[in-house]
């Protein structure tokens, strides 16, 4: 049905009921907006790796699909789950990229959860922040805030080439040092690993 049969079957308050429907968030081109006015915006859609590039920086566009084509990486409920190993039964070290690269200072959060001794990472314009089962496996053996089993935060803010990294807002590097530009990573390395609301926000 059109617009035009709509509003003239309705009355007013239908009218405005149907305009409140119409917000930034639906428009895509206020979407990106909100991300230079330092609001975060979501890296990944949480329904399939569109906007992802496998394996490595050079990999192929993941636009549409759930999975990477040795299953290594795959979506499930809304989680980029990581496997320990893909389908051939081959593990060692597999990396997801944004085709997106991020060249200004930004604010990157995301949420992860790490089976026991699990070993990933996040890479930062394409250097390497470990990101383990903490207290099995390091380096960051100490936290006390670490839900081991459970889902945890990581906050990373990046200004020029430097990076200060936390978990759970604990320190686990104040300035950590990362190239001026690049795209966001996530590494399969062993263990199963889960990564969920990937979100960045550009910082003034």
């Amino acid at each position: 049905m059109c617009r035009t049969t709509i509003l003239r079957g309705c009355g007013w308050g239908t009218i405005l009921l149907l305009v409140s429907w119409i917000t930034p968030e639906s428009l895509p081109g206020l979407a990106q907006d909100k991300s230079s006015a330092g609001e975060f915006v979501s890296l990944f859609n949480g329904k399939d790796l569109t906007g992802w590039v496998y394996s490595g920086q050079k990999g192929k566009p993941m636009d549409g699909m759930t999975e990477t084509p040795d299953g290594r990486f795959h979506v499930r409920d809304g989680v980029i789950v990581i496997e320990a190993k893909d389908k051939a039964g081959k593990g060692g070290i597999r990396d997801l990229y944004t085709a997106q690269s991020f060249d200004k200072d930004f604010h990157l959060r995301l949420e992860f959860r790490a089976a026991p001794r699990a070993d990933s990472g996040v890479y930062i314009r394409g250097t390497q922040l470990q990101v383990r089962d903490y207290p099995t496996v390091g380096p960051y053996r100490n936290l006390k805030m670490f839900k081991a089993g459970d889902w945890n935060t990581l906050d990373i803010v990046v200004r020029g080439n430097l990076a200060e990294c936390r978990c759970n807002g604990e320190l686990l590097e104040k300035t950590f040092k990362v190239p001026a530009k690049g795209p966001i990573g996530l590494q399969a390395e062993s263990g199963q690993f889960e990564f969920r609301n990937i979100q960045l926000r550009w910082l003034p």
